[in-house]
């Protein structure tokens, strides 16, 4: 009869027993028992016991790991042996990608970019090439900068460049003053068919008359076109006041006049009425005075009913004050201003000039009505 094991032994925790009595049993069982069947039966059911108890049982965890192993494996196995298979965009693809959106770049072209890196002689910029191109500090602005962040230029700043060339290393160099040329005289064309009046600074002066900067261009204001004036030095690094006669962009031609701005402006102005000013300059006979644009002179023998001998005792350049017209000569572009008219009291424009300035609009009032009597 068949040697059985009981059903609650064979249910029991293997973790528990120990390999040493295991050892012995497989030993022991490697032997022969006898001829007897019954005998050889019941080897046979321990045999099959200890090979049981003897080999390891696999958990979940064991399982889980195995199969992360052999993931590994078969990916190994894949870079090692064929790392581009699945893979749908290859690198011949990829060179052939860029040869198809490279462009030709060719000089005075428009490009758009992103400025990426700005430092102090220029900016990286990024257009559609395999390589940045590179915007000189010179480049960056027809206006006189230090760096390029004056004109505005950060990175993320995306703009159209030109191309203006390119060195040994095939990095290009881009510019955006054609670019700003254009719109500045686009600029100007407009403010002449406006009629308005612009600002331009005086930069150098020759036996002709001054150049200045309007909108970034330089311009020539004659000296004919200029009033109350003796040398061209003297305007230097000064503001005018100006409207454009001429604007000739295929000539680089721009000529601007002083004199129409002083003789509208004189027509706007009426003999007795007061107006403030700004001191621009002292001489020996007086001050010239700046009224909103047009130059009046303010004669030493106008400033006080007191006698004055020395004017630059009394005003200096950059005083504000108030002034009244006193006389307008349209034909020579003269104006003559006085403050000796708004003294309440004579001599207060030297003693007291704040009450001069406070009492201005009453005491030309009472100037017109004396001029209208007589």
């Amino acid at each position: 009869m068949p040697l059985s094991l009981p059903f609650s032994l064979m249910a029991q925790p293997l973790t528990g027993l120990r390999s040493e009595p295991l050892s012995s049993i497989s030993f022991c069982l490697s032997k022969p028992l006898g001829r007897s069947r019954k005998q050889n039966t019941a080897a046979r059911s321990f045999r099959v016991l200890a090979a049981v108890i003897s080999s390891p049982i696999p958990s979940p965890l064991t399982t889980e790991r195995f199969k992360l192993k052999q993931t590994f494996n078969d990916a190994a196995d894949r870079c090692h042996n064929a790392p581009m298979e699945g893979v749908s965009f290859t690198l011949q693809r990829f060179l052939a990608s860029l040869e198809k959106y490279d462009f030709d770049p060719q000089l005075g072209s428009k490009v758009k970019g992103t400025v990426v890196y700005t430092e102090a002689n220029g900016a990286l910029v990024e257009i559609a090439a395999k390589s940045p191109a590179y915007l000189p500090l010179q480049e960056a602005s027809i206006h006189r900068i230090k760096r390029v962040e004056e004109a505005g230029i950060y990175p993320g700043f995306r703009e159209e460049f030109v191309i203006i060339g390119d060195n040994e290393d095939d990095c290009l160099t881009l510019s955006l003053r054609p670019i700003q040329y254009e719109l500045a005289w686009e600029r100007c064309r407009q403010l002449q068919a406006a009629d308005v009046v612009v600002k331009g600074k005086v930069v150098s002066a020759n036996k002709g008359g001054v150049l200045v900067v309007v909108e970034g261009l330089k311009g020539f204001v004659p000296f004919s076109e200029i009033l109350m004036i003796s040398t061209g030095e003297e305007l230097i690094n000064k503001e005018l006041p100006l409207k454009l006669l001429v604007v000739e962009e295929e000539q680089t031609r721009l000529v601007l006049s002083n004199r129409k701005v002083m003789a509208d402006s004189k027509a706007q102005l009426e003999i007795g009425s007061v107006v403030t000013g700004t001191v621009l300059r002292i001489v020996k006979f007086g001050a010239f005075v700046d009224i909103g644009g047009v130059h009046g002179l303010l004669h030493i023998s106008e400033i006080s009913h007191d006698r004055i001998l020395d004017i630059a005792g009394v005003l200096k350049p950059g005083d504000i004050l108030k002034v009244m017209v006193l006389n307008i000569d349209r034909e020579k572009g003269h104006i003559r201003l006085s403050t000796k008219k708004l003294e309440p009291n004579n001599g207060d424009m030297i003693r007291n000039p704040g009450l001069v300035f406070n009492k201005a609009e009453e005491m030309a009032r009472r100037f017109r009505q004396r001029l209208a009597q007589a």
